[in-house]
């Protein structure tokens, strides 16, 4: 799989920690950055993969800040993204589950290395239910397009 990975200069570590975790399971990573820790806006790297994500240059993507909040609102913004931030590996499960969620967020201050690993592995194992989740993800896209006249 190929995933996009944005970060601001506070996930640099983490991000550092996550990239082979993810090569080594095979995955394929598209650096959204930044990769300097120098002070940066994290929209910049959310909207970068974002991007990546909605262009199909990646499948997936994972931004990370100090929350994952405001790099998570950045991505929302990005057609078709549906971006979430996770502490925990049960919502993320649930969020691909029942949202067919595409970006999977998360704070570098938040969780640690091994917690942001068990919140991936969580996230990239589950599937997509559709059904009635189908449903719900459809009325989502809905309110996209209506925001576009």
């Amino acid at each position: 799989m190929k995933i996009a990975i944005g970060n601001d200069h506070t996930a640099l570590d983490l991000k550092g920690e996550l990239v082979p975790y993810l090569k080594a399971q095979g995955h394929e990573i598209v650096d959204c950055g930044t990769n300097t820790p120098e002070s940066c806006d994290y929209p910049v790297y959310g909207e970068r993969a974002a991007l990546a994500v909605q262009s199909g240059e990646a499948d997936c993507g994972i931004l990370i800040c100090g929350t994952g909040v405001g790099i998570s609102l950045a991505a929302n913004k990005v057609d078709g993204i549906r971006a979430v931030v996770c502490s925990e590996p049960y919502s993320a499960k649930l969020s691909k589950q029942h949202n067919n969620t595409n970006i999977l967020a998360f704070g570098a201050r938040v969780v640690g290395a091994e917690l942001a690993k068990m919140i991936v592995d969580a996230w990239l194992g589950a599937e997509f239910e559709g059904g009635r989740h189908q449903r719900r993800v459809d009325l989502i896209t809905d309110i996209e397009r209506r925001q576009h006249g």
